[in-house]
């Protein structure tokens, strides 16, 4: 029934898509409008991995649905960010079930199974979907080399997508493994106090290296993608790619301070003594840890990943210049 429904959905609007790309081509000679091969992927690719999600129990039907957007703006714009999407959903979803009964002690609204619904997939992909689409907009379906001193517009929104999906995926294995595999209490990133496991802006070491491979296999990804998806020609022609590993790495960290640091500010943590867990309200028999009530999880998200975004291309300007 919901395949039947995705294709319903998601095959007329990409074709409405696709026509207005063939337009809008006219219009921009050096717009690249999608293939027939991409505008089938694009429809197809982001229903089998909704279709995966549902089955595997890591989204439920409104996260398949939003999984559905970020997949078909990702896997349009660009194979590359659609491989690192592909990455960082079936990587995160491995590690959000580790550790579920110790994860359910500590944390108040922990869900069995970590099935994400549509305000998660939005929160984790959306800003990687904004930088996307703007790609989009500078040189269409295409995948382009990082080159700023030829291509420097696709470049900067290129390690946005990148920079955010790298945000995302560190800081899912930072409070994922750090929480099960930490075994000391973990520092609060704004006092470097020891606070409970759970605590919102807590950071350990255990996380801080999980946040990094976190970013690494994104970049991994978008490397492999890339090397495939570009001729002799075109990576001869183009300054080092190796960088984007090293660049993904380096967001995957930035992006977890920065959620710490927004988690320890702007997210309440308190101790509630009758449950005896770390909870995001205040209330009776709580005792505050640290932050104020403004953004819940989600929020923090958001914003971590955008910024992340937003600071990569500045990272990558500087690698590609120590590289060349």
């Amino acid at each position: 029934m919901f395949l039947a429904l995705s294709l319903a959905v998601v095959i007329p609007a990409s074709l409405m898509f696709w026509l207005i790309s063939l337009f809008y081509q006219t219009i921009n000679k050096d717009y690249a409008a999608p293939a027939p091969w991409r505008w089938l992927a694009a429809s197809i690719a982001p229903v089998l991995i909704a279709l995966y999600g549902l089955r595997k129990g890591s989204l439920d039907v409104s996260g398949a649905v939003a999984g559905l957007l970020v997949g078909f703006i990702l896997t349009l714009s660009s194979l590359c960010f659609f491989a690192a999407l592909l990455v960082f959903f079936v990587a995160g979803s491995k590690v959000t079930k580790l550790g579920a009964r110790q994860k359910k002690k500590l944390e108040e609204d922990y869900k069995e199974g970590g099935q994400r619904n549509w305000l998660q997939v939005l929160c984790n992909g959306g800003a990687a979907s904004l930088f996307s689409v703007l790609y989009l907009l500078e040189v269409g379906c295409a995948e382009k080399t990082f080159d700023f001193s030829r291509r420097y517009s696709s470049t900067w929104w290129a390690a946005g997508v990148l920079g955010s999906l790298a945000c995302c995926c560190g800081d899912t294995f930072a409070s994922e493994v750090g929480t099960v595999f930490g075994h000391s209490k973990p520092w609060l990133v704004t006092t470097f106090r020891r606070v409970p496991r759970g605590t919102n802006g807590g950071v350990t070491f255990t996380g801080t290296v999980s946040s990094m491979f976190g970013g690494f296999i994104v970049g991994v990804a978008y490397y492999v993608a890339l090397l495939l998806c570009s001729s002799e020609l075109t990576l001869s022609d183009s300054p080092p790619q190796w960088p984007i590993v090293l660049l993904s790495t380096l967001a995957g960290f930035v992006g977890s301070v920065i959620d710490s640091y927004l988690g320890a500010l702007l997210q309440f943590s308190g101790y509630d003594h009758r449950r005896a867990c770390i909870v995001e309200h205040p209330g009776p028999h709580v005792e505050h840890i640290s932050g104020y009530a403004v953004l819940d999880n989600h929020g923090v998200n958001l914003l971590s990943s955008l910024l992340t975004g937003v600071i990569s291309p500045y990272i990558a300007w500087h690698l590609w210049l120590q590289a060349t």
